[in-house]
């Protein structure tokens, strides 16, 4: 009896351990180290971490897009968002005019929201679309009924900002795959390389193609997911480097009542005022500390994984307007782009088989 307890007792010390070892990350030593949280959710991409409860059967595909900002705001976002469901837009607001017209070319119907009180009805939607949200513009309500969501086996389906959003909420963290907005270079050219071939999101792409973003750094690193798509750092152009800037001039005021960015010329989007060289009224100084080298040999711009639940599928792509071009002549990589999103949307939703 003893040999059986010891032997037990040595099986689960040993199961103790693999369960604590950090996942060792693509793209060299540079990418590991930085952050493999326990978030306290079943999460990976194993779908046991998937709840396939009873549901009504789905005879519309409904998604809902939510593009509220608590800061700064891009300029696609467009101005902000009247109450209700489905308020009137303009000609700014790039986002969601354009995302309501590709998911009804797809069979999908899309409605839009920036507001709160609509954040805690999500069970009628098979999707859950933030787009360059930011800040904390969830309030606890609203945190809620996303975490319900998501445990009912909800899609969540997180766009460029949707990375400068929420940084001191660990559950979000979780949710966009163990990973974080840290800072971004210039707005520039780069070539996405497809990593997966196999999922809906990246079947029929080219295995190569040329994109213009800001290329998100990450810290936390995502860990535990299906790495879908990266981009090759060599592919920048040093001489947009030198240039800088965002392509598409300031980005629009913050929605009223939301705290100004922290500076006039960030070079980040939705990073807090600590990541940004200086706080508000303070010295801008000479930085002393280290910068982000970027991720090397491995830099990640598209992933999925399932989530206390519910299904994932991110992207820190989708900074620009162009994003949306009826054609790559006139935005290089917009149709890759759209294809991609509409193929992330469709597998969480159940439409398309998820994570492949």
């Amino acid at each position: 009896m003893k040999a059986i307890q010891g032997a037990a007792a040595a099986g689960l010390m040993l199961a103790t351990a693999a369960a604590a070892a950090p996942q060792v990350v693509p793209g060299g030593p540079i990418n590991q180290n930085l952050g493999d949280a326990d978030y306290g959710v079943c999460r990976g991409i194993d779908a046991k971490c998937y709840h396939d409860w009873p549901r009504s059967p789905t005879t519309q595909y409904r998604v809902l897009l939510f593009t509220r900002t608590a800061g700064p705001r891009h300029a696609d976002d467009g101005k902000a968002l009247g109450p209700g469901l489905n308020p009137p837009l303009d000609d700014s607001n790039v986002v969601q005019r354009e995302m309501k017209k590709l998911m009804a070319a797809n069979g999908i119907q899309l409605d839009y929201t920036e507001d709160l009180s609509v954040m805690t009805s999500l069970d009628g939607y098979n999707a859950v679309i933030f787009y360059s949200t930011s800040r904390d513009n969830l309030d606890d309500s609203a945190k809620t009924a996303l975490r319900q969501y998501m445990r009912a086996g909800g899609g969540f389906v997180a766009i460029h900002n949707a990375f400068g959003t929420l940084y001191n909420w660990p559950y979000y963290e979780g949710l966009l795959g163990g990973a974080n907005y840290y800072n971004h270079g210039p707005f520039r050219s780069g070539d996405v390389v497809m990593q997966n071939s196999q999922d809906v999101s990246t079947r029929g792409l080219p295995k190569r193609w040329h994109f213009k973003d800001e290329w998100y750094n990450l810290i936390p690193f995502p860990t535990h997911v299906r790495f879908l798509a990266t981009v090759d750092e060599k592919s920048w152009n040093p001489a947009e480097a030198r240039r800088g800037g965002f392509g598409e001039g300031p980005p629009p005021a913050p929605d009223a009542g939301a705290a100004a960015p922290a500076s006039p010329t960030p070079p980040a989007d939705g990073a807090p005022a600590g990541r940004r060289g200086g706080g508000r009224g303070g010295p801008r100084l000479p930085s002393v500390v280290g910068q982000m080298p970027g991720h090397g040999a491995f830099h990640p711009v598209a992933w999925c994984q399932y989530y206390d639940g519910g299904k994932v599928w991110v992207t820190t792509l989708g900074h620009d307007a162009g994003d949306f071009a009826a054609d790559d002549a006139t935005f290089p990589g917009a149709l890759e782009f759209q294809k991609m999103i509409v193929g992330g949307i469709k597998s969480v939703m159940g439409m398309e088989p998820f994570c492949k």
